[in-house]
């Protein structure tokens, strides 16, 4: 679309501090066992792992990243992580720091929200250590916003804004475009987004706009990258980029040294949001390298919020950019706060749309992996001087990134390289399958009941592991989780449940079994620190329906039979391995699921335990007879009251992060009845012996919700009974 006014609602949140009003133009979840960064001198693995999947862990401190690639990205193929601007930034004068203070840099050095240079050059280090290349968010476009007052940064670095006096960089007032010789508008805002020169010489946002055609800028900010390249540095995302002029950015870019690690051109991803002819159209920028795919995430949220049968075309005809070309993503920071693409909120739809991501092979894919949100400026979690804490995946980050169906496809996705889309169905609504040539398969059911078909694979005869549900391991042909028969012509019998996905790749077996050799065994996954390898036995069940665990924590399903836990046969035991809390009270109970979908619940009392405090633990059952339908699970009836005050034809709800409060989907959040108003109540049966994170919204008359502020609310029920949880807005 072209760049119109539009743009208000559409340019990055680099907000200055007397900048509040929501616009958006160009762009600017616990780690377990968190491992020692590298030391310096530590041998760097031979050879990249090779895939081309970003991880982009967006505002991880350089820890949490360093760890993430050691435990999480090397292990699972991620070919690349993407890490936030190292660049020295403003610190406000406050008590919390918004995200974007970041996008005001003042500073080259590497002293930064995330760390200190040293653990940025050792998360480098690690990450290769582990295979996975390093790409860095570079800042060039801008400096800090002209109207700030603070003069206080996290590396220390001396500045002043109001002067346009940056000491590190050595950058003075003629560095930077000013009115009238550079920029039209006195005031140095873009008034016309479809003007060049206001585009790439007025201030995007009151943020000081550097004048890039300059010798010294330039230099300064080639010396910058090549800082970073020497480091290890392997790639950069550049910023703003369509607000500098695509000639100065080549030129800053001809004076970057090779890489380190591989020596070749580092990759580059510009933000260039579309819209706009001649200088600042997308296709100005891809001499330099991929452009941000903006339009494509919008295009996957509308389909995947309508009718994904659409998707059969998704690409160049859709107005986006050439495959080579793209940079793609399901999200981003800017996108997931305005809107315009799906974020973590909305579930299992978003872990489908991350699914279908992977497995399409359209450009360079990014899996977006960040903090929890409420409002659009919150801080990621940080200490009292605002420096980011290492990330933890159960309290205040959502890591997409090694949610198990999506840190599988990447393997997947490793697999079918080269290989084009084929054998493609759909019933023309919301349930998808295709293949990858003859390497790769992949059915999606974003409906609302489970669906059961024969689809051609594409696959030769063969077992193959299902790693939307279990793991694949590719030297062993090893799977913890259900594999499923393609027969001679291709074909396979799958039922696909609603709002999930079946994904095949790895062959486990050819299509007449052979002996396994003596002493071989499955492999089970490696618990991460707090965690558990805890494996599950049931006797007594002979028949070929499938059997499930599921259970009271979010790790056994949440009493869900849509996530419950698929179980590998052994005559008529069944056994499946889960990492499960340490010495956690858990109920569970094994279900059967047929190929239509049909569940049947194991009967009798729920089966109860306390996971192990070592390694590994196992818990042996005998069945207990099944019955058609489940027997109640306990629940405790918990009443929400909240005090908030709202205006006429506004109501409030309560959402949260389990199935009953609607797994924190605005669209099921539990309405609240206004009957003792201001105090607004609401009664929800939640398993017993659950931990739940939850929060209050305002849905007005026209359905816009805002959420309250502060850090997500959390609560465990009890065995039995009820509870009232008195909360006040916030």
């Amino acid at each position: 679309m072209p760049l119109d006014r539009r743009a208000a609602a559409h340019a990055p949140s680099r907000r200055t501090t007397a900048t509040r009003a929501a616009w958006m133009l160009t762009g600017a979840l616990a780690v377990g066992a968190l491992v020692p960064l590298a030391m310096s001198g530590a041998a760097q693995a031979s050879t990249p792992n090779g895939g081309d999947v970003v991880a982009n862990l967006f505002e991880w401190n350089w820890h949490s990243v360093a760890a993430e690639c050691t435990n999480v990205l090397g292990p699972k193929g991620y070919g690349a992580v993407q890490v936030a601007p190292p660049q020295d930034s403003v610190r406000l004068n406050q008590s919390t720091h918004p995200w974007w203070e970041v996008y005001q840099p003042v500073g080259y050095d590497l002293n930064s929200r995330m760390g200190t240079a040293a653990q940025f050059a050792a998360m480098v280090t690690t990450c290769h250590n582990a295979g996975v290349k390093v790409y860095v968010d570079a800042v060039l476009n801008h400096m800090a916003g002209d109207n700030q007052t603070t003069t206080d940064s996290y590396g220390g670095v001396s500045f002043s804004a109001s002067s346009h006096s940056y000491a590190q960089p050595g950058y003075t007032a003629s560095d930077f475009h000013a009115y009238p010789n550079d920029c039209p508008n006195s005031n140095l805002a873009i008034n016309d987004w479809n003007n060049q020169t206001q585009v790439q010489e007025c201030e995007l946002v009151s943020l000081e706009d550097l004048k890039t055609e300059s010798s010294h800028v330039r230099s300064t900010e080639t010396a910058y990258l090549n800082q970073l390249v020497d480091l290890g540095v392997d790639g950069f995302r550049l910023d703003a980029a369509k607000h500098i002029n695509a000639n100065d950015l080549s030129a800053i870019l001809s004076g970057v040294h090779n890489t380190t690690w591989t020596g070749s051109r580092p990759y580059v991803l510009q933000e260039v949001m579309p819209g706009g002819s001649g200088g600042l159209a997308p296709s100005a920028y891809e001499g330099m390298g991929q452009v941000i795919e903006f339009t494509y995430a919008t295009a996957l949220k509308n389909q995947f919020t309508g009718n994904i049968a659409n998707l059969a075309t998704l690409g160049q005809s859709w107005g986006i950019e050439p495959s080579a070309s793209s940079g793609t993503m399901v999200t981003n920071h800017d996108t997931e706060r305005n809107g315009s693409s799906l974020n973590y909120k909305a579930g299992s739809t978003y872990v489908l749309a991350n699914v279908f991501h992977l497995a399409w092979g359209y450009g360079t894919p990014q899996v977006y992996a960040s903090f929890t949100w409420n409002s659009t400026d919150d801080s990621p979690p940080s200490d009292a001087n605002g420096f980011v804490t290492d990330t933890d995946c159960a309290n205040g980050w959502y890591c997409t990134d090694r949610t198990r169906a999506v840190a599988n496809m990447v393997g997947w996705r490793n697999a079918a390289t080269g290989q084009p889309v084929a054998n493609w169905y759909s019933d023309g609504a919301n349930l998808i399958s295709f293949s990858r040539g003859s390497k790769a398969w992949v059915a999606i059911n974003n409906g609302t009941s489970a669906q059961t078909r024969t689809f051609a694979t594409g696959l030769p005869a063969g077992s193959y592991c299902d790693v939307i549900h279990g793991d694949y391991t590719a030297s062993t042909g090893a799977c913890t989780g259900t594999s499923i028969t393609v027969d001679s012509s291709g074909n396979a019998s799958v039922t696909v449940p609603a709002k999930d996905a079946v994904a095949l790749y790895g062959l486990t077996g050819t299509a007449t079994p052979t002996p396994t050799p003596t002493g071989s065994s499955t492999p089970t996954p490696t618990p991460t620190a707090g965690q558990v390898a805890e494996t599950f036995t049931v006797n007594g069940e002979t028949g070929s329906t499938p059997v499930y665990l599921v259970g009271s924590i979010a790790e056994l399903g949440s009493w869900a039979p849509a996530s419950a836990i698929p179980m590998t046969q052994s005559g008529s035991s069944w056994t499946v391995t889960v990492n499960l809390p340490q010495s956690t009270a858990i109920q569970y109970k094994y279900i059967q699921k047929d190929a239509s979908g049909t569940v049947t619940w194991e009967s009798g009392s729920n089966h109860t335990a306390t996971t192990g405090s070592g390694a590994t633990a196992s818990l042996t059952d005998q069945l207990n007879g099944t019955t058609a339908t489940p027997p109640p699970a306990p629940t405790v009836a918990v009443t929400f009251n909240e005090n908030e005050t709202t205006t006429w034809g506004s109501n409030v709800y309560v959402v949260g992060s389990i199935p009953a409060l609607g797994s924190w989907n605005t669209g099921a959040a539990i309405k609240m009845d206004p009957a003792s108003y201001p105090v607004w109540s609401a009664t929800v049966s939640i398993p017993a012996s659950t931990a739940f994170q939850y929060k209050y919204i305002v849905k007005d008359a026209n359905g816009a919700v805002t959420w309250e502020s502060g850090a997500n609310r959390s609560y465990t029920t009890g065995s039995s009974g009820s509870v009232t949880l008195n909360d006040t807005w916030k």
